[in-house]
């Protein structure tokens, strides 16, 4: 499990900069750089509405990744300590990124 920021704030899982899906997954199969990443979990909020999967937010959660020329990619699992999600006004999960991500 990874501790992760998200800085999406339209998301309809953020809260707190926390992420209440339980998990995610991050794009960008063929990514060299964190610009061809993305959050394939995002759902974008509508009015003030907020989903929660999980009971409360958490810092911790786990992350399926299929940027495979990642560094803290491990058999489709980030394996990075800290994750910064960004992507503030995405309106859709290709407006988001991975600030995390850094090509082998």
């Amino acid at each position: 499990m990874s501790e992760l920021t998200c800085g999406v704030c339209n998301c309809t899982y953020n809260k707190d900069q926390c992420c209440c899906k339980g998990d995610i997954m991050v794009g960008g199969k063929h990514a060299c750089d964190c610009e061809n990443t993305c959050c394939e979990s995002f759902h974008k909020r509508s009015g003030d509405s907020f989903t929660s999967a999980v009971s409360h937010p958490s810092p911790t959660i786990s992350i399926d990744c299929e940027a495979v020329k990642c560094i803290y990619n491990t058999d489709y699992r980030c394996k990075a300590e800290h994750v910064d999600i960004k992507g503030s006004g995405a309106g859709t999960s290709r407006e988001t990124l991975c600030g995390t991500f850094k090509e082998r």
